[in-house]
């Protein structure tokens, strides 16, 4: 899929600058860079979420039962 944007004039010299200095090889591969940027900060902070989660939630106390029965919930699903 092609994508066009248009960008300021400083914008798009900062972008040749990127390539032309050697740190990517085309603007494409820049935005790649940038988006997978975006993904992992927005995985990180769903982990850190969930992990506030866990650490606030109410404990379980894990026994011999609740491993069963853990168990027996992944084997039927």
């Amino acid at each position: 899929m092609n994508i066009n944007i248009v960008f300021p004039d400083e914008v798009l010299v900062y972008l040749e600058t990127q390539v032309t200095e050697g740190h990517y090889n085309s603007i494409s591969e820049y935005f790649l860079h940038l988006v997978k940027q975006d993904q992992k900060r927005k995985a990180q902070a769903k982990l850190e979420s969930l992990l506030l989660e866990g650490i606030n939630s109410d404990g379980v106390e894990v026994t011999s039962n609740y491993w069963q029965s853990l168990r027996e919930s992944v084997y039927s699903h």
